[in-house]
C-alpha cells in the first residue's frame, strides 16, 4: 500500500537556523532518503518552497476564487512530502519516525487511493 507522509514544521524555526543548521538537517535528508530508496519503500518525495508562494482555489457559486497562501491557519506548514509502499501503517509509522522533522515537527500519515484507471 502507499502512504503519502507529509512533512510540518513551522516556517519560522526553519528561516531561524544557521546555515551550518540547515546543512546538517539536509544532509539528515539526504541518508534517510538513500535508506528508503535502498530499502526500496521510495516512490517519490520533494521539498515546497515557503507558504508565502502557496496559492488556494476554491470555487464557489461557479466562480474560481483564489486566496494567496495556504488554506488552513496552522502553527506548522506542509513543507514537504514523502510516497513511500510499505506493507501497512505500523511499516509505514516506523518509517515516518525516521523522518528528521519528525523530532521537531509533525509527520502527517495518509494511505493513497490509488486508482486502477486514472481517466475517471
Amino acid at each position: 500500500m502507499q502512504y503519502l507522509l507529509m512533512i510540518y514544521e513551522n516556517e519560522s524555526n526553519q528561516a531561524a537556523r544557521t546555515p551550518q543548521d540547515q546543512g546538517q538537517i539536509m544532509q539528515a535528508y539526504m541518508g534517510f532518503t538513500q535508506s528508503i530508496i535502498q530499502s526500496g519503500n521510495f516512490k517519490a518525495g520533494d521539498a515546497l518552497h515557503p507558504t508565502a508562494t502557496a496559492t488556494s482555489v476554491r470555487v464557489k457559486n461557479g466562480d474560481i476564487i483564489t486566496t494567496d497562501g495556504p488554506f488552513a491557519e496552522t502553527t506548522e506548514q506542509l513543507g514537504g512530502y514523502y510516497l513511500v509502499e510499505a506493507k501497512d501503517l505500523d511499516e509505514a509509522i516506523a518509517i515516518a519516525a525516521r523522518i528528521p522533522t519528525a523530532t521537531h515537527g509533525t509527520i502527517e500519515i495518509r494511505p493513497v487511493m490509488v486508482f486502477d484507471n486514472p481517466t475517471m
